[in-house]
């Protein structure tokens, strides 16, 4: 929902990147209280980087993998590839990471509903920060 008066269309400054603790790059292009439905994050990962273990509790996630390559693990299930056009659902509570297993960027959106909220996340990677 967009308050009245307000264009429908939402820029978005590439110099907003975000580089989070979980070791991931993130530009958020949608993620506003007045829409609590959806949130949307350009998420990107550096080759050789793996992001930490994490969950989030009450939001169902899914990865749209956009470039590079992958290995993505949720859950118990083992590592599975990743590439662009697949679509990884991720169902609220349930933990995951994703490894950048190519030579270049890998860069997927994450699109959460309802919409993403830091007091959602939790981190459950064993290793310490």
């Amino acid at each position: 929902m967009r308050l009245p008066g307000a264009s429908p269309i939402h820029r978005v400054d590439p110099a907003s990147e975000q580089l989070t603790e979980e070791r991931c790059h993130i530009l958020e292009l949608a993620n506003h209280a007045g829409d609590p439905a959806l949130s949307i994050a350009r998420a990107r990962v550096e080759p050789g980087v793996c992001t930490r273990w994490h969950r989030l509790h009450g939001i169902s996630e899914r990865y749209l993998i956009l470039e590079g390559e992958g290995l993505v693990e949720v859950g118990a299930m083992a590592a599975q590839t990743v590439k662009p056009g697949d679509v990884v659902l991720i169902v609220p509570g349930e933990r995951q990471r994703i490894r950048n297993s190519g030579p270049h960027d890998l860069v997927f959106l994450a699109l959460c509903t309802p919409r993403f909220r830091w007091d959602a996340y939790e981190d459950v990677d064993p290793a310490p920060l």
